[in-house]
């Protein structure tokens, strides 16, 4: 999926990304506002994991929406 799809739907995507990965609180998903750096760079943050690790772990979550 485009990043801007994403950032097109993310007010439908918050909950998703919220049951992904529950430790990103409320204020990180509005701050992330659909940006796929900043989700990655907040998996980076909350979950210890390098940059690549995050961004594997976006990819495979991104592509459950693809249609």
């Amino acid at each position: 999926m485009d990043n801007n799809v994403i950032k097109g739907k993310w007010m439908q995507l918050k909950g998703e990304a919220k049951k992904q990965w529950g430790q990103l609180t409320d204020d990180d998903l509005d701050v992330i506002d659909g940006e796929k750096d900043k989700l990655v760079g907040k998996l980076q943050e909350r979950y210890g994991h390098t940059k690549d690790d995050a961004e594997a772990e976006y990819s495979k979550w991104e592509k459950t929406f693809r249609s």
